[in-house]
């Protein structure tokens, strides 16, 4: 995965408590920079993902997570994490990951989180709207 294929990027820097007794960021980090990541995606694309479940009842669940760790990612470095909607599916998303050292296009550790849109009385999987479709889509050209 190369950091051309994403358009959005947020950044961190790896702090001390996210280390193991190796040096290296601990395996459980890696899904909070995703998870982090994938927030502030949909904040850059205007869509408040929080105040929508609130009104409509409906919210996404993660049903899948995948971490494929290529390089070590260590103390004090600093990150650039890429975040992209790969498909859209009839209820669920699923969202490509990668995380570069700053200025770096090697892909360090590289992930998938697949998303389901959920009634959240029932917990079934509903069909994502059009206006959610639409919002993922003024970026991602792919999808369009």
């Amino acid at each position: 995965m190369s950091r051309e294929q994403f358009w959005f990027f947020h950044p961190f820097r790896v702090r001390y408590s996210e280390i193991d007794g190796q040096g290296v960021v601990f395996n459980a980090h890696y899904l909070t920079y995703f998870d982090t990541t994938i927030t502030e995606y949909f904040r850059a694309l205007g869509y408040d993902q929080y105040a929508d479940s609130r009104k409509t009842g409906i919210d996404f669940h993660v049903v899948k997570s995948l971490i494929e760790y290529k390089a070590p990612v260590l103390f004090d470095w600093e990150l650039d994490v890429g975040a992209r909607v790969a498909r859209i599916g009839n209820s669920s998303l699923t969202f490509e990951l990668a995380i570069f050292q700053k200025g770096g296009h090697e892909a360090l550790v590289t992930g998938e989180i697949v998303w389901v849109y959920t009634d959240q009385k029932s917990h079934r999987p509903v069909p994502i709207p059009q206006s959610i479709r639409d919002f993922i889509a003024t970026r991602e050209r792919h999808l369009a």
